[in-house]
């Protein structure tokens, strides 16, 4: 979770805290005791980049983790791991060697999208745990290999989307199930940016060549073309190597909403956007709409979910979610959310007969007719479940998703148990979110089987 995202977000919620009239606060991360000496997990990062050296940092908070080496195919990020972590973590610039170390028990793969797939199943098939970056696939037809791989060897496989973790959709997951909302109708979810960063136009190194960056090797199944520093730092805004924003950011909030409903996922999936304010070369759009329905199953009712991200939001950056129901809405921020319940409401009998309706309208004969019959019937009251829960609830202050989601990687790990966001359930998230981007780039609409996981039309 970045910093600024992480204090728009409590910005967001401090006055709904303020006024709250039903507070719960949860004060843990996952339980992390710290692990003997023959509990030491042993960590290899592939690709250095940003998220990189975010997970490793984070992965490394947890006890009984050692990082023993890292490989990056830029010179500059490779020096930079000594720099950080030492001279004992060995650097690789082909992870083909990290994979044949004996001593490595766990690989985190936060390469280019185009990457992760081969990387996967390479890292299974050699007998390593895999922490894979979202999203799974850069397509759709890679992820029933990675699926059968997994089965196969029975890796410990675990996606990287912390959402699948977070104590706050724990709760929302829970307050769902409990009928605070009542029937889920719509899902609204959200993940705006309003900044050069944000857009991904990072900053470039001023020594990046042919001689300091091993470009073919980053190319590997992409298209082949002349070395270009611009897309091998920001290789998300090219369709060679990511998956755009949808592949990028919708793939969290699918999880977000599949872990809170319990859902497979949508049947349809239909997206539009377009290049509307970041035109810098990149091939891929800066602002998506989709719109995923999703049939009832024994989980949950029939819904409707829309998916935003706009990368020109000038109102600022925002991430957050809205389940609505017949019975309420639970708006949902990265570390906390809020139960509002009013329900669908019936006119009183004054108001049916005056207010904005068709009564008045109607002869004065019938007009009396009318008040006479509703004289004579109660007065319907809105639907509601009796839901007693808490109506809001915050995460403890530097509580972060993405520890509790490491931790319970590594506990796998040790005991070679499998994980809740395994490959079947990051194809369930990716699959939708690549789903946007064929709709987008083919101007169609999709079908999508959620339980066979295959496209219908």
């Amino acid at each position: 979770m970045r910093d600024r995202e992480s204090n728009t977000r409590r910005d967001f919620f401090k006055t709904a805290a303020a006024a709250s009239t039903a507070f719960t606060l949860l004060s843990r991360n996952e339980d992390a005791t710290a692990a003997g000496p023959n509990d030491k997990v042993r960590i290899a990062t592939i690709g250095m980049g940003i998220i990189g050296f975010i997970d490793t940092d984070c992965a490394l908070k947890v006890p009984g983790v050692e990082l023993v080496a890292a490989a990056d195919l830029y010179e500059g990020r490779r020096k930079h791991v000594k720099e950080r972590y030492g001279d004992r973590v060995d650097t690789y610039v082909d992870y083909r060697e990290i994979l044949a170390r004996k001593d490595v028990d766990a690989v985190l793969l936060c390469v280019p999208d185009h990457w992760h797939s081969k990387m996967s199943i390479d890292a299974m098939k050699a007998g390593k745990a895999v922490y894979c970056e979202k999203p799974m696939v850069r397509t759709v037809e890679e992820g029933p290999e990675v699926i059968r791989v997994q089965q196969e060897t029975k890796a410990v496989f675990q996606v990287g989307s912390q959402y699948a973790s977070s104590i706050v959709f724990d709760k929302l997951k829970e307050m769902v199930a409990a009928g605070a909302i009542g029937k889920v109708n719509v899902v609204e979810a959200r993940f705006n940016r309003n900044s050069s960063l944000g857009a991904w136009q990072y900053t470039q190194p001023t020594d990046a060549s042919p001689e300091t960056v091993d470009w073919d090797r980053f190319l590997g199944s992409a298209p082949k073309r002349p070395f270009d520093a611009t897309r091998f730092f920001r290789w998300r805004n090219y369709q060679d190597y990511g998956t755009a924003v949808a592949g990028d950011l919708f793939v969290h909030l699918l999880t977000g909403v599949h872990h809170a409903t319990g859902s497979l996922g949508p049947n349809k999936v239909a997206a539009m956007g377009g290049l509307r304010y970041w035109d810098d070369g990149r091939d891929v759009y800066d602002v998506i709409l989709g719109l995923l329905d999703y049939p009832a199953t024994d989980a949950h009712p029939s819904f409707t979910l829309s998916l935003q991200c706009d990368f020109e939001d000038g109102g600022g950056d925002a991430t957050a979610f809205r389940f609505v129901g017949d019975e309420g809405v639970i708006s949902v921020g990265f570390d906390a959310l809020e139960l509002k319940r009013v329900g669908v409401t019936w006119p009183t009998p004054e108001q049916e007969l005056k207010g904005y309706n068709s009564v008045q309208t109607f002869s004065k004969a019938q007009q009396e007719a009318i008040a006479a019959k509703l004289a004579s019937v109660p007065t319907k009251a809105p639907k509601t479940s009796g839901y007693k829960g808490v109506e809001r609830y915050q995460a403890p202050a530097g509580y972060d998703a993405r520890y509790d989601h490491f931790v319970k990687f590594f506990r796998s790990v040790r005991e070679a148990q499998p994980v809740y966001e395994d490959a079947v359930f990051g194809y369930r998230a990716a699959a939708p979110a690549l789903l946007c981007n064929n709709s987008y780039f083919q101007g169609k609409m999709f079908g999508w089987d959620p339980v066979k996981m295959q496209v219908t039309s």
